[in-house]
């Protein structure tokens, strides 16, 4: 099972690391035509080459049209594609100055509350997701300068949060696990001992 949980979270968040490695050349190529497309417009460069300027503009050199709503889209899809990984890994942030001195049972048990609690949170952002995207596909909401449906970025959000909530699922079974046996399967680093 922990193979494939582990798989599971794997391929999301390469899914999401393509997704923002995607998203930062669309933003470099969009800003280096936006400068392009201002140089091309001084006066200088009007003066000196209004052919090459001319002819370069028409080729419609300047920024990505809408890529701004194309980064927020993505970013909102890769973060909940890195969320199961993080949960996997035992990647949250946490503070435990205060843990430190507690048992190793009562640990377990602190964890395992932890992870319920945190499964919770993510069924009910998923569950939201995808009420959200049910709405959006009524509507018929479109982006403002794209005009693309905006349910596409949350179904696919939708879809990452659902693989979210399966990992989660799947830790509060390994604390139950390590409370139940009294011992570390998962421990603090995210490797499996089993």
């Amino acid at each position: 099972m922990h193979r494939f949980i582990y798989a599971l979270a794997r391929g999301m968040a390469l899914l999401g690391g393509t997704a923002l490695a995607a998203l930062v050349l669309m933003t470099c190529v969009s800003i280096l035509g936006r400068q392009a497309n201002t140089l091309l417009h001084t006066d200088t460069v009007q003066a000196l080459a209004p052919g090459f300027a001319a002819w370069a503009l028409g080729t419609g050199i300047g920024p990505i049209f809408g890529d701004y709503e194309i980064t927020e889209m993505g970013m909102a899809f890769a973060l909940f594609c890195f969320l199961p990984l993080c949960q996997l890994t035992v990647g949250h942030a946490r503070v435990d100055v205060f843990t430190a001195f507690l048992s190793a049972r009562s640990n377990r048990i602190l964890r395992l509350l932890i992870e319920i609690a945190l499964t919770g949170a993510l069924i009910l952002i998923a569950w939201r997701l995808q009420v959200a995207t049910s709405v959006r596909m009524g509507t018929g909401q479109t982006t403002y300068l794209l005009e693309w449906p905006v349910w596409w970025a949350y179904a696919l959000s939708s879809i990452a949060a659902w693989a979210g909530v399966v990992v989660a699922v799947y830790i509060v079974w390994v604390r139950l696990l390590e409370v139940l046996r009294g011992q570390e399967i998962i421990g603090d680093g995210g490797e499996a001992e089993h």
